[in-house]
């Protein structure tokens, strides 16, 4: 009996729900055909159907990396500061869940760096994170709660920050719970502002 399209879609995405459990459990290290068919109890036959080539399973792994974390459920965002202080919030990794997300995109730099073409949609992502972050920071200014500057400069350093403080909760989560997380994104954003941080000498809130 042949297989209809709903069979194929199914398939598809008990694959992807292999890759992603693979990826949650060993990162894009351990990101292979074997690994994957064994999650899935398949032949590695089977899933050259799906993924001819160890690249197309990367870019397969990516883009269900990209839906995940669009699907993420997020705080609302507020206006000014207050939504650039929420975005920047989203990457952090202040859950479980987003500390699992956080660990793969991290472990698939590698992955990214040694492939030309990924290192290009990689640049392409992180500029689309920016120009959102530049769009937020423009507001801010507007309303005043930010001073004047160029916007593209603030959220690239802003983005930089963040992402630098991604990696230290990573290897360091002891050190960079959630509370201090948020309590030095706190401190950097009263920066930008230039008026003390609302915590500065007081309790880190839980």
């Amino acid at each position: 009996m042949p297989r209809t399209k709903g069979d194929h879609e199914a398939r598809r995405r008990e694959v992807s729900e292999a890759v992603w459990r693979v990826l949650a459990a060993q990162g894009f290290g351990g990101l292979t055909l074997r690994a994957v068919a064994a999650e899935l109890g398949a032949t590695t036959g089977l899933l050259t159907h799906y993924f001819p080539a160890k690249r197309d399973l990367v870019a397969h792994a990516l883009e269900l990396l990209d839906q995940r974390t669009a699907a993420r459920p997020r705080p609302a965002g507020g206006t000014g500061l207050s939504a650039v202080r929420t975005a920047l919030l989203g990457i952090l990794p202040l859950t479980a869940e987003a500390a699992a997300t956080n660990r793969i995109w991290v472990s698939s730099w590698d992955a990214a760096l040694a492939d030309p073409a990924l290192s290009g949609e990689y640049a392409l992502k992180y500029g689309r994170s920016r120009d959102r972050l530049r769009d937020l920071v423009a507001a801010a200014q507007e309303l005043g709660d930010l001073p004047p500057g160029d916007p593209a400069r603030i959220a690239a350093g802003a983005q930089s920050f963040v992402l630098g403080l991604v990696v230290q909760a990573l290897f360091a989560p002891e050190a960079f719970p959630p509370p201090r997380q948020t309590q030095l994104l706190d401190d950097y954003l009263a920066a930008l502002a230039h008026r003390p941080s609302p915590r500065a000498g007081g309790t880190v809130a839980r």
